[in-house]
């Protein structure tokens, strides 16, 4: 940089010497600026690119670290690669349902597999391929084998509107091109296994090789509509553990993998009779590999107006507010309704109620008393704490199994008898 400027000075001193050669003298000099700002440009192109390097050799190492010491750790002890797949996808997440999804508050089909033995494929459920129960976690979860369709057994079919929700599981998936496994949620007109004619499908793809390649499609009297990508890169969200959720509102539907909407069509659905299925297909025939489960599958439609029906009849039952599995706490799920509810206390300030747990018959009925009422509880807090519902308005009781309204001979009937009641006092 210096000779450079030197190179300048010594041109304008020349160019003094003469008035005859100043112009050229002077052109020159400027063809000489010009060099040294390309020679400043160059120079910092050049450490520019020299910080660039450094950055990213700084993250491959990381990686390539990150590589080996996963490959030490697997000689070291050389776990089963199947169980070491399970226990490291199930992990529990913190998953909230995403804010604009309600689920449906009457149940029309509730099935946990507590009942079926592990190494079973579930009564309630039917299928033209495979599957079993197994246990993860202390969690039943029904496997789905390959290339196969599961339909759950209802007794009626469902209304226009109604909700789906299930928790999804999917292990040993890889960044491999042979991994192309996909999970479809289609709505047809036949009710078990023979080829629709009209169909709305979602096909969500695990596949991490590549940017999720799910699509949408609809098909009405055998002529497709549309088939569309969902255009969402979800992988992450699939491996492991996620929850789905699905409103379908006539033609509508709508479905979240836990906060996030995927899609959002409103002319999705075809017109007429529509039966609800999961479809596998591509799943590897490998140890170990694109292994699928589901569990807490779960079907419910909106009932009446909850505000009116409080105020109006004096009384709201409802099996919307979900509890863990022989606990007190609360499921994400249930806080629209709690708040739905909180909001008629907030704009009626002369109304009190009673808040009145109940149970289904399994286990011990004693025991089924204290949770009904450590439940009854527990949502008096979330209003009190969370929505600022004075606790002198609220009372709570619980009647455990003792106040059933409908026998607890099947899932769906234990579902309509895990409720909270809202009675105005």
């Amino acid at each position: 940089m210096m000779k450079i400027l030197k190179v300048i000075f010594i041109l304008a001193v020349l160019m003094n010497c003469s008035t005859v050669d100043a112009q050229i003298f002077k052109k020159l000099a400027k063809k000489a600026e010009k060099a040294a700002e390309r020679t400043v440009e160059r120079r910092v192109e050049r450490e520019s690119e020299k910080k660039t390097d450094q950055a990213l050799d700084s993250v491959f190492d990381k990686k390539g670290n990150k590589k080996s010491k996963r490959k030490n750790r697997s000689k070291k002890g050389e776990p089963n690669p199947k169980s070491e797949e399970v226990s490291k996808a199930s992990t529990k997440r913190d998953i909230n349902r995403a804010p604009d999804f309600e689920p449906g508050n009457v149940s029309i089909f509730d099935d946990r597999f507590s009942k079926e033995n592990p190494g079973d494929f579930p009564a309630n459920w039917d299928t033209n391929g495979s599957g079993e129960l197994v246990i993860i976690d202390g969690v039943k979860w029904l496997r789905l084998g390959g290339n196969s369709t599961y339909v759950p057994i209802l007794d009626k079919a469902p209304p226009e509107d109604y909700t789906i929700e299930f928790d999804l599981l999917v292990t040993g998936l890889d960044k491999k091109t042979s991994s192309s496994s996909r999970i479809n949620l289609l709505l047809e007109d036949t009710e078990r296994f023979g080829k629709p004619k009209s169909f709305a499908m979602v096909e969500l793809s695990p596949s991490q090789f590549i940017e999720s390649q799910g699509v949408v499609e609809k098909n009405e009297n055998g002529k497709r509509i549309f088939r569309n990508k969902i255009g969402k890169d979800y992988r992450e969200a699939i491996d492991g553990q996620s929850h789905i959720s699905i409103a379908i509102n006539k033609s509508r539907m709508r479905i979240w993998m836990n906060e996030n909407k995927l899609i959002d069509i409103p002319r999705l659905v075809p017109e007429g009779k529509m039966t609800f299925k999961l479809q596998t297909l591509s799943l590897r025939d490998e140890f170990g590999k694109d292994e699928v489960y589901i569990s807490n599958f779960k079907m419910a439609s909106a009932g009446e107006d909850n505000r009116s029906k409080l105020l109006t009849e004096g009384k709201l039952s409802t099996n919307a507010i979900q509890f863990e599995s022989g606990s007190d706490k609360i499921l994400p799920s249930s806080f629209a309704i709690i708040r739905e509810i909180a909001s008629v206390l907030e704009q009626n300030p002369e109304v009190n109620i009673a808040i009145i747990g109940h149970t289904d018959s399994d286990g011990d009925d004693s025991s089924n008393l204290i949770l009904s009422q450590q439940r009854a509880a527990s949502v008096k807090k979330a209003m009190h704490f969370q929505y600022g519902i004075a606790e002198k308005r609220m009372q709570t009781e619980g009647k455990g199994e003792n106040d059933p309204i409908v026998k607890n001979t099947s899932e769906a009937g234990k579902a309509q008898n895990r409720r909270v009641e809202f009675i105005k006092l």
